[in-house]
This record gives C-alpha cells, sequence and structure tokens, in this order.
C-alpha cells in the first residue's frame, strides 16, 4: 500500500471548543501515539484526510515540518448524522514492523446454477508488515456446488502475510437454492415464531345469481 503524505500542524489548544474552532477552519484534530513516545497533538487539512482515510488502513506519512511519522489509523471518529470527521487517533509503525489489521474480504466468481453463495466474514485479520498491507483479499466460489464450505485457512493470502483470524472460522457457505414451497414453509415457521397469525378470507362464494326485485307497474 502506497503512503500518503498528509501535511500537519502541532497543537497547544485542547478541549471541546478548540475541536470545534479546529473544525470550523475545515482541519481535524488527532493524536499520533505508540512506540513509547509521548502522544502528538496534531491538526490535519480535513479534506486531504479524508480522501486518504477511505481506504482501508491507510498507511499515512505524518509531515510537520521538521519531523515526519509513518502512520495507520487506529481509530477515526465521525458525526453520527452528517458523517464528517471529528478526531483520528494515529499509530505510530515502522518499515519492516510487522502489524496485525482487518483487511477486506472479496468474493469472486460464480458458483454452480441453483446455489445461493452466503458470505459469513466481510473481513479477515492478518499480520503483515506496515508498509505491505494488501488492500484487499478475495476467495473464489467459481463453479462451487451446494454444500461447499470456505474457512479462513483457505484464503489465498500475499507473500509475506499470514491469517489472525481462527484457521475454522466460515468464511463463505455454498447452498442450495431454496424451492418455492421451501421458502413458503421458512416463511410460515417464522411467522408461527413471531406470533403472527394469517386471516383466512370468511366471505362464501356462490354460483347463485341474487333473486331479482320485483316491481309493480
Amino acid at each position: 500500500m502506497a503512503e500518503t503524505r498528509i501535511p500537519a500542524e502541532k497543537r497547544t489548544e485542547f478541549g471541546k471548543g478548540a475541536a470545534r474552532r479546529i473544525r470550523r477552519d475545515a482541519k481535524i484534530p488527532a493524536v499520533v501515539y505508540g512506540h513509547g513516545e509521548a502522544p502528538l497533538h496534531v491538526t490535519l487539512p480535513g479534506h486531504a484526510t479524508m480522501l486518504a482515510l477511505k481506504h482501508s488502513n491507510a498507511l499515512l506519512d505524518i509531515d510537520l515540518g521538521d519531523a515526519q511519522h509513518l502512520v495507520l489509523p487506529k481509530d477515526v471518529q465521525r458525526d453520527p448524522i452528517r458523517g464528517f470527521i471529528e478526531h483520528v487517533d494515529l499509530i505510530v509503525v515502522r518499515r519492516g514492523e510487522k502489524v496485525t489489521v482487518d483487511v477486506p474480504l472479496h468474493v469472486t466468481g460464480e458458483a454452480a446454477a441453483g446455489t445461493v453463495v452466503q458470505q459469513e466474514l466481510t473481513t479477515v485479520s492478518v499480520e503483515t508488515e506496515a508498509t505491505h498491507i494488501p488492500d484487499s483479499v478475495e476467495v473464489s466460489v467459481e463453479g462451487l456446488e451446494a454444500g461447499t464450505q470456505i474457512p479462513a485457512s483457505q484464503v489465498a493470502l500475499p507473500e509475506g502475510t499470514t491469517l489472525s483470524t481462527d484457521p475454522e472460522a466460515l468464511v463463505v457457505v455454498i447452498s442450495a437454492q431454496a424451492t418455492a414451497e421451501q421458502a413458503e414453509a421458512e416463511l410460515e415457521a417464522l411467522e408461527a415464531e413471531a406470533g403472527i397469525v394469517r386471516e383466512e378470507s370468511t366471505t362464501e362464494e356462490t354460483d347463485e345469481a341474487p333473486a331479482a326485485e320485483s316491481t309493480e307497474s
């Protein structure tokens, strides 16, 4: 994964008021820590940081002018309504250092006809060099038949990357597609479990036409 250079400034103001002022200037308050160093409070440019953190496990080169820090995002706090970044915790890493991170898992290919692919895990935990974190890993279901189960141990990983997730954890399960009758039976079972009672029609149908009303001239 390529490094993204982020220019930063040291900050000396703290607290909610200071954080609000930083955000009003389209910047983000952050803390850099790790490797026994004292926490370093910095301000990051909002737009550049937001773009960088769209990628999972973004490797950032925090440039303070007189010093640089290679970091990974540890915790990103976002506004629950508008989604903008409110604060970032960044952990220092060293080149060649091994780190444990969660990487996205993508399913590729088409399973056999008449099957359903159920993805049990969307990420897997791996140990890898901080400067060689894979963007994602893939598992293929091409042509797999119903009844196939793929554990984490069968996920292909890049060279130098090892699995930290439980090797027996299920990643993908291939099952037979339910028939209309099976789907209806499952729905009825779920409704019964939830206490839902279907209403039956009480209107009786008849072939007899209603008697015509007689009128007198």
